[in-house]
């Protein structure tokens, strides 16, 4: 680890003006920027201590609900309100980590967590993410957690989170506050990047910009299913994973809210999957449709061809789940 300069923010306009400057970087749980900091993966100038802020509550917000940047995980999946009216919150992030990594890491650091690619946390390996212009190594290497949608020639990282794959399929957004003391809110759909030419960006945030919340809309009826498909029962990346509200009527699908995470730079969520799928009568047939909209652009990278037919079952078995229909 290099060493940095170290300041505590007491307001959140001091917040943003110290991470606006080069090289500062704003710490809260810290679960995942201190392990690249040890790797030096991430070498910040300095380090800006935002826990005194209050940004750790969980507080009504309209018809929805807010949860603060400095919420925990813990915290936010033991919640009464979001186990009773957003379980499928809770359950993803019940999957996520082990219970000591739940109890530091914050709603906003979760967000803004970076991949777990071989290639980006081994400094002596060629990364475009962590060094724009110098390759990447797991496009023709190891590359059996990468992502099959959304990729470039730049990039085939994918995002590690199960929290915001759950977070966008509930179409929450990020609550975010500027330098100059502006503030917006962002879907947590559009909050990630991906790829493209610049994979070193990971989401939308500038210098400067502090989250303060998520905001969740108002409850809906319907069944939430969070299926996470990982190599070992304990606690491991998502090889593939579906965050899904799917409320029927007279039979049919009358909502069917998805994401999946462990495919892309990003929670993927693809708006056809609901258009299909609504006013439909659910059947095996119908499901492979589904499927195939969210694959016709997948591309395996070799060690991780499995992935393509592995999120085909993930989804119909999601959806088999939800509908009562036998596969």
């Amino acid at each position: 680890m290099r060493p940095f300069d170290y300041q505590r923010a007491d307001a959140l306009d001091q917040a943003t003006q110290a991470t606006h400057a080069g090289g500062a970087m704003a710490i809260a749980g810290g679960t995942n920027l201190i392990d690249l900091m040890k790797l030096q993966v991430e070498t910040p100038v300095t380090l800006v201590d935002i826990n005194a802020l209050p940004l750790d509550a969980i507080a009504v917000d309209g018809d929805g609900l807010g949860i603060g940047a400095l919420v925990t995980n813990t915290d936010a999946a033991n919640d009464e309100r979001i186990r009773r009216d957003y379980p499928l919150l809770a359950r993803a992030i019940l999957a996520g980590a082990t219970q000591q990594l739940r109890n530091k890491a914050t709603t906003g650091g979760n967000l803004c967590q970076r991949t777990r690619c071989y290639y980006f946390t081994n400094i002596d390996q060629p990364c475009n993410k962590r060094e724009p212009g110098s390759g990447c190594g797991a496009i023709k290497g190891i590359a059996r957690l990468h992502a099959i949608l959304g990729t470039s020639d730049q990039c085939i990282a994918t995002y590690p989170g199960d929290m915001a794959v759950a977070l966008a399929a509930l179409d929450a957004a990020v609550v975010i506050a500027a330098a100059d003391g502006g503030e917006r809110a962002v879907p947590v759909r559009d909050f990630h990047r991906l790829p493209g030419d610049t994979p070193e960006r990971d989401n939308v945030l500038e210098p400067g910009d502090v989250i303060t919340a998520v905001t969740l809309p108002a409850p809906v009826s319907g069944r939430q299913i969070y299926r996470k498909v990982r190599e070992r029962s304990s606690y491991a990346f998502a090889m593939c994973s579906v965050a899904a509200i799917i409320d029927m009527a007279d039979g049919r699908f009358n909502r069917a809210d998805l994401a999946f995470g462990g495919l892309a730079h990003k929670p993927w969520h693809d708006a056809r999957i609901e258009e299909l799928l609504v006013g439909e009568k659910p059947s095996m047939p119908l499901f492979d449709k589904a499927a195939d909209l969210l694959l016709e652009d997948a591309q395996g990278y070799g060690e991780n061809d499995f992935k393509i037919p592995l999120a085909r079952r993930t989804l119909a078995a999601v959806l088999c789940q939800a509908t009562g229909i036998e596969p």
